[in-house]
């Protein structure tokens, strides 16, 4: 029992520290001298970059996000490989915690983004089909409706209801797995599901415009 506890421990401290590791914010600081916080949504990740700086920094930052979701998985089965733990797989907690991380990071007075890529990689490591299911969906909606958060929270709903249909009631660890993923990045949604319902919501594609201080900078001016 105390090795799963040290094993679990571990890998939880690894992922988040590699999680925190937030790439929409080391883009700007590299590629603008900015940080991507304090323009357009505010938010720290890929879409905020492409609409604010760019295609060029928004792939570069899909590539570190998404990277580490995968990363952190592998690394805390590694974790539990070398610590001998068969319990269960230890991508479960290294990818909640790289998930946490990227939502609060460390290295950023806990301030990052909403999670969607990280929460991929980790999803395409612990359940490609549903991966896959995921993205079938979500990829051409983001081109139908041009809202890329609609897309996100449409996919966050349906990854526990793949989940499901692919592994029925005996996969019940990964169903809840996956609602925990799916609570976490709705609720990370929030703003974006008022937006969607007042009919305001940013749609993707329309034209870049000039960095612009994000909205709660602009009240306390």
């Amino acid at each position: 029992m105390a090795i799963i506890i040290i094993a679990s421990v571990l890998s939880a401290i690894c992922a988040y520290l590699m999680g925190s590791i937030n790439s929409a914010i080391l883009v700007s600081r590299i590629y603008a001298r900015e940080d991507i916080r304090k323009h357009g949504s505010g938010n720290a990740g890929m879409t905020n970059i492409l609409r604010t700086y760019g295609k060029i920094p928004a792939f570069f930052t899909f590539l570190g996000d998404f990277s580490k979701g995968i990363l952190a998985v592998l690394v805390g089965r590694l974790l539990f490989y070398i610590l001998g733990v068969t319990a269960f797989d230890g991508g479960y907690i290294a990818g909640f915690f790289a998930l946490l991380g990227h939502l609060f990071p460390l290295y950023f007075n806990f301030k990052g983004g909403k999670g969607v890529l990280t929460s991929l990689g980790v999803v395409l490591m612990l359940n490609p089909k549903a991966f896959l299911l995921v993205i079938a969906v979500g990829v051409p909606l983001v081109f139908i409706v041009k809202i890329v958060s609609l897309a996100s929270i449409v996919g966050a709903v349906l990854f526990p209801i793949f989940t499901f249909l692919l592994g029925g009631v005996k996969s019940w660890p990964d169903i809840l797995f996956a609602l925990l993923i799916s609570g976490t990045i709705i609720w990370m949604h929030r703003a974006n599901i008022k937006r969607l319902l007042n009919g305001t919501e940013h749609k993707f594609g329309t034209p870049k415009t000039k960095p612009e201080a994000a909205p709660h900078q602009n009240k306390q001016k």
